[in-house]
């Protein structure tokens, strides 16, 4: 079954999230409002497409936290 049709994410304000299976060509972006099922989304751009702001239905954006990541970050 596709993502989309069992996803059930929590996305609030701030998040950092990406968009469907290739996050590449959208890149990482921060959520900057929500209403309903929809939210917007800053890329800034961090993309392939160079893609700044979108509005996508919230079942298609997948959240990053901090524990996907924990590999990437630097340790202080």
């Amino acid at each position: 079954m596709p993502y989309h049709r069992r996803s059930d994410n929590q996305i609030q304000k701030g998040d950092l999230v990406y968009y469907g299976p290739s996050p590449e060509y959208y890149g990482i972006g921060e959520v900057v409002d929500t209403e309903d099922s929809f939210c917007l989304v800053d890329f800034r751009g961090t993309g392939l497409l160079g893609i700044h702001k979108d509005v996508f239905a919230s079942r298609y954006i997948i959240p990053i936290h901090e524990l996907n990541l924990e590999h990437l970050l630097k340790s202080v």
